[in-house]
């Protein structure tokens, strides 16, 4: 998993960086297709944001979370990102085990 790691008006420390590695190793438990993660995190005044856009097959996933703590915000995200990783990857697995239909077609007398 390619993670890159942005900040916007703050510096990504390396206490931070490995707090948001920490963070997201738990996604590689749940799905391991995931091809590429961008983390950005932001602070606006007494906000601090923590956006993340997961490349997985076929779909992208975004979540974003704002708390007035930056740890809080991550914390946030994980827990939803970590949600949608499940979501999908329960679409994926009962679309590939599902029979296909077939339609018949009604006898011409």
């Amino acid at each position: 998993m390619n993670l890159s790691l942005t900040g916007r008006h703050l510096e990504v420390t390396p206490a931070i960086r490995e707090y948001v590695l920490n963070k997201m190793a738990r996604i590689t438990r749940h799905f391991d297709s995931v091809i590429d993660t961008q983390v950005i995190l932001s602070i606006e005044r007494l906000n601090h944001t923590a956006e993340i856009t997961m490349r997985v097959p076929g779909k992208d996933i975004h979540c974003a979370a704002v708390d007035e703590n930056l740890y809080a915000a991550i914390d946030l995200l994980a827990d939803k990102i970590d949600r949608q990783v499940i979501k999908y990857k329960s679409k994926v697995q009962d679309h590939a085990h599902e029979p296909v239909k077939r339609q018949e077609i009604p006898a011409v007398e």
